[in-house]
């Protein structure tokens, strides 16, 4: 079965995100010829491309122009080695949210900055929103080299300066590549004009670093839907409980938990696409039939004993607030989703909010649009979930403004 590396990337205006994406997909044979030929007359073509490379996610660009928001573009491509979904998410602070959205649930992320500007606020940004973000692996590529005539000194400089606040802030694993995205070096082909440069290139990494999948040895289902008995059909005794293996998998004869009631029963039937299974595991969709009947809901856990998540119904989380017209401020009310499961929520208060900048903690009563704050909250019933650090799927949530339904705000359970 073949990989499947899932990637973000982001970069200060200017600084070649765009080139590098198309260079990316261009030298690895991952654009359709009538897509190379529709843009090939157009933009500012490389000395070895036949296309504007930028002009690949031309698109996104367009649409936002005319004031259509689309807030992260998707792209899916395959090697011979690992399949991949490219997640590009705007760089610019206004959108700070929109990198949020994109980049949660990547594996790895690759930030793009040119080698003249160096290590700037919006790149320590980036790398301060990954390191919230629990990102595994990060990837800075030092653009436009051929500018400063290939220099190692420059760059060597360069990555010390990043490598250093990297260490500040992250656990995870850096690598720093030297590139130039308008002309392929150290993006797909090795660069013949950086012999000193001894690592990877773009591609290589991206093929061979390895997923570092999360630990699924905790079971979790969580209810969607519950398909009821359709007496006219002759159903009388169907009680299926349909829903998303979120970690872990379950067999039949397992005994479960169902939480956060806390009945105890047994699974006696399994069916994924239309056939009956003995097992299924994550992240596959199922309905769990269970021996007995038990007032179940939407966004009720089925989970094996030992194997519980928290049950609360007050908790600290990080908040990434998104609503431009309101502030965040302690005693708000919301509500909050976790996957299928929703319940109304106060925000006890507000406990500081992040710079994002320099990752000091801020004394705040309230939180902006595109800020990032620790807050308590407290629920009207009880929430099934696990940290983020532990298990990134089970770890978050969103608030949406019951009033007017829109999202407001992601969220992160935290064990702090």
């Amino acid at each position: 079965m073949i990989e499947v590396l899932k990637f973000f990337t982001c970069g200060n205006v200017d600084d070649g995100k765009s080139t590098l994406i198309g260079r990316l997909l261009y030298d690895s044979g991952a654009i359709s010829s009538d897509v190379i030929e529709a843009i090939s007359k157009r933009g500012n073509i490389p000395p070895n491309a036949s296309i504007d490379l930028a002009l690949i996610t031309d698109g996104l660009k367009a649409e936002r122009e005319q004031g259509i928001t689309i807030d992260v573009a998707y792209k899916y491509f395959s090697t011979k080695k690992r399949k991949f979904i490219l997640v590009d998410t705007p760089g610019h602070f206004q959108y700070t949210r929109n990198m949020i959205t994109g980049a949660s649930g990547c594996d790895l992320g690759v930030i793009v900055i040119d080698v003249r500007s160096g290590l700037t606020e919006q790149t320590k940004r980036h790398i301060i929103i990954s390191s919230i973000l629990e990102i595994p692996h990060l990837v800075v590529c030092v653009n436009k080299m051929d500018l400063v005539n290939w220099s190692q000194e420059t760059f060597e400089k360069l990555n010390k300066e990043i490598i250093e606040f990297f260490k500040k802030v992250d656990r995870h694993e850096i690598t720093v590549i030297p590139i130039s995205a308008y002309l392929g070096d150290n993006v797909v082909n090795k660069s013949q004009n950086m012999p000193w440069y001894k690592g990877p290139t773009v591609m290589e990494l991206l093929e061979n670093i390895e997923i570092e999948y999360e630990d699924f040895s905790k079971s979790r289902f969580q209810v969607q839907y519950i398909i009821k008995p359709n007496v006219s059909k002759g159903l009388h005794d169907y009680r299926g409980y349909a829903g998303r293996v979120l970690s872990g998998k379950f067999e039949v004869g397992d005994n479960v938990i169902i939480l956060p009631q806390e009945y105890f029963s047994q699974i006696v039937k399994i069916e994924s696409n239309l056939k009956e299974v003995n097992k299924v595991e994550a992240p596959y969709n199922c309905i769990i039939h269970l021996k007995d009947d038990i007032d179940v809901s939407r966004g009720t856990y089925i989970v094996k004993p030992s194997q519980e998540p928290i049950i609360s119904n007050e908790f600290t989380a990080y908040v990434f607030w998104m609503d431009e017209k309101k502030k965040l401020s302690k005693g708000d009310r919301f509500i909050l989703m976790h996957g299928s499961f929703s319940t109304k929520c106060l925000i006890k208060d507000v406990l500081y909010k992040i710079d994002i900048n320099t990752m000091d903690k801020i004394e705040s009563n309230e939180i902006l649009v595109n800020e990032i704050g620790k807050v308590t909250i407290k629920t009207s019933d009880y929430v099934c979930y696990d940290y983020y650090s532990d298990y990134r799927w089970t770890g978050c949530f969103i608030l949406v403004n019951e009033n007017t339904n829109n999202t407001v705000a992601g969220g992160i359970f935290l064990n702090e």
